[in-house]
C-alpha cells in the first residue's frame, strides 16, 4: 500500500496548495499519541472469510476484557486494539497465539507513524516442543539454541532443579510466516552422531499440508494446484502430526538417517 501511494504521487503534478506541509499543533499531536499509546495492531492470517463481529467478541471474552479493550477495524482485516492498562496489553501480546476458528491473530505493538499501508506482520509466536532429544542434550540452553534456528526466541521453559527428564523441551519462538514451518532438525550429539529431533507446535493455526506455510490450506495453495495438474499424484510432506496435543503427541513419519 505504501509503495502504491509513492507510485501515485510520483505521477501526480501537485498544486502549490497540495505541496503545503500542514504543521500539527503540539496539543493535537499529544492527544493522538495518548490515544494510541496502549495499542496493538492486529491482523488475522487467513485465506478464509470470517465474521469479524463474532471474532472480536470471542477474543474479548477469551482475554477477559469485554469492557477493557476496544478492537477497531482500521483497514481490510486490520484492527487496532486499544487497552486501558499496559498490564492488559502486555498480557494479550505475550499470552498468544490467539486465534478465531483456527485463524491466528498476528499482533504487533503500535509505533508512531504507523498506517494501514505500512504496518508489517512478519512472524507469529508459537510454543515449539522438541521431541526425541538425547537425554544428555536436554537443557534450557540447548532448547534456546534450537529455537534460534527457527526464528527469534521469545521464551524458554526452564527445567526445575531435581525435575525428572521430560518427554520434550519447550521454547517459544517468533516463527517467520514467509517460510514453511520446520518439521525437525539434526542435532550434533555428544557421541559424534547426528540425532534427528521432531518439532511439534502448540496451538498451531491454519497451515498448508503441501507447502508448509501458515495462513492457507490445500484448497488455497497455488503450489498444490500446480503439482496436481494432469491428475498427478503428490504426497503432502506436512500434516496434523505437527500439532502438539498436550503430553504425548501423534508420531510423525519415520525419517531414515545415518
Amino acid at each position: 500500500m505504501a509503495d502504491e501511494v509513492t507510485s501515485i504521487l510520483e505521477k501526480m503534478n501537485l498544486t502549490s496548495e497540495e505541496e503545503e506541509i500542514i504543521e500539527i499543533p503540539e496539543e493535537g499531536r499529544k492527544e493522538g499519541m495518548e490515544s494510541c499509546a496502549l495499542s496493538l495492531i492486529g491482523k488475522f492470517l487467513t485465506c478464509r472469510p470470517f465474521n469479524r463481529r463474532v471474532a472480536i467478541t470471542t477474543l474479548k471474552r477469551a482475554w477477559g476484557l469485554e469492557d477493557g479493550v476496544q478492537m477497531i477495524e482500521v483497514g481490510t482485516n486490520l484492527f487496532q486494539l486499544k487497552f486501558q492498562t499496559e498490564f492488559a496489553m502486555d498480557r494479550v501480546l505475550k499470552g498468544g497465539p490467539w486465534s478465531f476458528d483456527n485463524q491466528v491473530l498476528l499482533l504487533t505493538r503500535w509505533k508512531a507513524g504507523m498506517t494501514a499501508g505500512n504496518v508489517r506482520f512478519d512472524s507469529v509466536a508459537l510454543w515449539v516442543q522438541i521431541w526425541g532429544t538425547p537425554f544428555d542434550l536436554v537443557s534450557p540452553r540447548i532448547a534456546e539454541t534450537v529455537g534460534s534456528r527457527l526464528g527469534s526466541v521469545v521464551e524458554v521453559e526452564k527445567k526445575q532443579k531435581f525435575e525428572g527428564q521430560s518427554y520434550f523441551m519447550r521454547v517459544k519462538v517468533d516463527i517467520p510466516i514467509v517460510k514453511p514451518i520446520r518439521r525437525g532438525a539434526f542435532l550434533a550429539g555428544s557421541n559424534g552422531k547426528n540425532h534427528w529431533v521432531t518439532f511439534k507446535y502448540e496451538r498451531l493455526p491454519l497451515f498448508c499440508h503441501f507447502c508448509g506455510l501458515l495462513g492457507h490450506d490445500l484448497r488455497h495453495c497455488a503450489h498444490y494446484f500446480a503439482a496436481t495438474k494432469n491428475d498427478r499424484e503428490v504426497i503432502c510432506q506436512y500434516g496434523d502430526w505437527l500439532k502438539a496435543t498436550g503430553g504425548r503427541t501423534r508420531s510423525p513419519p519415520r525419517r531414515k538417517y545415518e
